[in-house]
């Protein structure tokens, strides 16, 4: 099978790989909730060469994201559940029927600011129309928290409902209260250790980090990229200490524990500092 520009090949890739017998095993072992990570992993992949400003990296990447989205589409068409075709189908029509504007049969601009509502209602009445279909008894997307999507990262979606909850007053109003529940769940975590319960510690790490998440919202500083930044500065300082001791024909095997962890502290002394974003800044 040849390379193509055309969708129609990828398409039929993907049906070859999840062919019975004659297709990849591994391909042929997944599933929706196998392939959801890959999936978000890819889209992390593209902000990454867009803040690089690496076109041709970009160009790849967005290759594999749209693989991720004909291998969910193949699985659904295994299941008569939809087709890639029905995909595609049902984001062109979103798209004409929220730029009304553009796509309308009839004259007419709109301003700036009339796009905005316009678009603000037509999603309102997307959703009604979502909320009619789901009927009156799903309490889930009738809630104050039901327009954070479920698919956001776990940080931003944190972010995300904490937000959403301070509208109605369901908020501190002192970070330093926060940095109290920070120590609290610290606490909490410590209990669970002397417990040895490895599911409290799971749920206790979770109550910390969106904790710490509300914090960085009190701070004005958005997590993702606070995050990002430590990350960065992680490797930076390991690079250090992996090039110190190459330079002495040592690897990091032969190093003890606080040989690295004085390489750790002068790497610190070297290291430029990183601001990151405030919080409601968009970032790659």
């Amino acid at each position: 099978m040849t390379p193509s520009r055309d969708i129609s090949r990828l398409i039929e890739i993907m049906a070859a790989l999840r062919t019975p017998v004659t297709g990849c095993p591994w391909d042929l072992l997944q599933n929706f909730q196998t392939i959801a990570p890959y999936t978000i992993e890819e889209a992390y992949e593209v902000a990454d060469a867009i803040s690089r400003n690496d076109f041709e990296d970009l160009r790849d990447e967005l290759g594999d994201l749209l693989l991720q989205v004909v291998y969910h589409a193949r699985m659904a068409e295994e299941q008569n559940a939809f087709e890639f075709g029905d995909v595609v189908e049902a984001i062109t029509k979103k798209m004409i029927r929220r730029h009304p504007h553009v796509f309308a049969d009839k004259d007419g601009n709109i301003q700036p600011a009339g796009v905005k509502s316009a678009w603000d209602r037509i999603k309102a009445e997307e959703k009604a129309e979502r909320a009619a279909r789901r009927g009156p008894d799903d309490l889930a997307h009738s809630s104050l928290l039901a327009s954070v999507k479920a698919g956001l990262p776990a940080l931003s979606r944190a972010m995300e409902l904490q937000r959403k909850a301070s509208t109605v007053g369901f908020d501190w109003n002192d970070p330093r209260a926060v940095l109290a529940k920070i120590r609290e769940e610290a606490d909490e975590i410590e209990a669970a250790l002397d417990r040895n319960d490895s599911q409290e510690l799971a749920e206790e790490t979770g109550d910390l980090l969106f904790a710490v998440v509300n914090l960085a919202r009190h701070v004005d500083a958005d997590p993702d990229a606070a995050l990002r930044a430590t990350n960065a500065k992680f490797e930076r300082r390991f690079a250090y200490i992996e090039r110190t001791l190459t330079a002495k024909g040592r690897s990091l095997n032969d190093a003890s524990l606080q040989e690295m962890d004085a390489l750790w502290n002068e790497a610190k002394t070297k290291s430029p500092t990183v601001v990151p974003a405030k919080a409601g800044t968009h970032t790659a």
